[in-house]
């Protein structure tokens, strides 16, 4: 998600093939960390989920956390769901002979089956929804796990006063630059990331999942403008 339109329309970049072809290249120069987030995904998962565990992986499209995960758990399954259906297509082509292990419904939490899973993931997605949505997916996504189940969701997430959150958003542009990416597509990014997404406080996030009947809700990721936490159903 690099350029500036990709972020105010995501539904319309995220259906357009042409748009994703070059996706699997974006995450690591905007997210800090991001392979190790996969890493400490597969772990946190792993306290609680048992060698065959199911997972339910929402905001599935291109792939790339359930490539992580599968190749680093071969006993679990998984069930990704993303509402594009080109991102999906993306998904398949990335996990190629893993795709044994994995089911891909094209829809939203409300098209997930029922479960129960022995854990779920959201990863960069949740960000794409505003409060009240969020709350309505965290809510049903908790419906869908095992008494117990461990979440791990993370997305943007950065202080709501205006100071302290222009001059996080700087230095995500600037490390974006540093990873590669020309000035000019991280500052369109950096500037639409400002203008449009439903970026929370960490403390909002965090009572959103609690207020969907997660407990043990911790934060276990922060990287600049982006945060993670473990919760459990």
């Amino acid at each position: 998600m690099e350029a500036a339109d990709s972020i105010r329309t995501p539904e319309a970049y995220f259906s357009n093939p042409a748009a994703i072809a070059d996706y699997a290249e974006g995450p690591p120069r905007f997210v800090p960390g991001f392979a190790a987030l996969h890493a400490m995904t597969g772990i946190l998962l792993a306290e609680r989920a048992s060698a065959d565990a199911r997972v339910l992986v929402l905001g599935a499209g291109g792939g790339l956390e359930l490539k992580a995960l599968a190749e680093a758990h071969p006993g679990w399954t998984f069930t990704g769901v993303d509402p594009a259906g080109p991102m999906l297509r993306v998904a398949e082509r990335t996990l190629g002979p893993l795709m044994d292990r994995v089911e891909l419904i094209e829809g939203t939490i409300d098209d997930a089956p029922a479960g129960p899973f022995d854990g779920a993931t959201c990863l960069l997605t949740l960000h794409l929804l505003d409060a009240a949505e969020r709350r309505r997916t965290a809510t049903a996504l908790r419906d869908r796990l095992r008494p117990g189940a461990p979440f791990v969701a993370a997305h943007s997430s950065m202080s709501d006063e205006p100071e302290a959150r222009a001059a996080w958003l700087q230095r995500y542009a600037a490390f974006a630059v540093a990873s590669g990416v020309p000035s000019e597509t991280a500052e369109n990014a950096r500037t639409a990331v400002a203008a449009s997404l439903n970026v929370l406080s960490p403390e909002q996030d965090a009572r959103i999942l609690e207020s969907a009947g997660f407990s043990g809700v911790s934060l276990f990721y922060a990287a600049f403008t982006w945060r993670g936490w473990i919760a459990y159903a």
